[in-house]
């Protein structure tokens, strides 16, 4: 699960690098978010030409997460990095690509714009 203080890596091409989490405000007790969710996050470190610069608070969703998660089907999974995208206001993505390979679990959270944008959907 992701909680307050963890760092993400940012899997799209925003500008931003890495993600500091500060609320995780969309798990089902509020101190923890999953895979799809929406938290705030501050940036930690950002590409020198980017519009997005070091220390601004931003909105983005869980895409990959080291914690195993179990489905509906009795399989979990689980990725090697916890990563997130940036969204806007109205939950798509800031950036034009998204890099690595996303959860299936952000298709049922109507997330389909990332799910269109990413290589692979596991």
């Amino acid at each position: 699960m992701i909680g307050m203080r963890t760092i993400l890596e940012v899997a799209d091409n925003s500008g931003a690098r890495r993600l500091q989490c500060i609320l995780p405000r969309g798990g089902d007790k509020g101190l923890q978010a999953g895979l799809g969710d929406v938290v705030t996050a501050s940036v930690k470190e950002a590409a020198p030409d980017s519009s997005i610069k070091k220390g601004k608070v931003v909105k983005c969703v869980i895409v990959r997460m080291r914690k195993e998660t179990r489905r509906k089907d009795g399989t979990y999974i689980r990725f090697d990095t916890n990563a997130a995208v940036l969204v806007n206001e109205l939950n798509e993505p800031v950036g034009t690509r998204v890099f690595g390979p996303v959860a299936r679990e952000l298709r049922d959270k109507r997330f389909m714009k990332i799910v269109s944008l990413a290589p692979e959907v596991i």
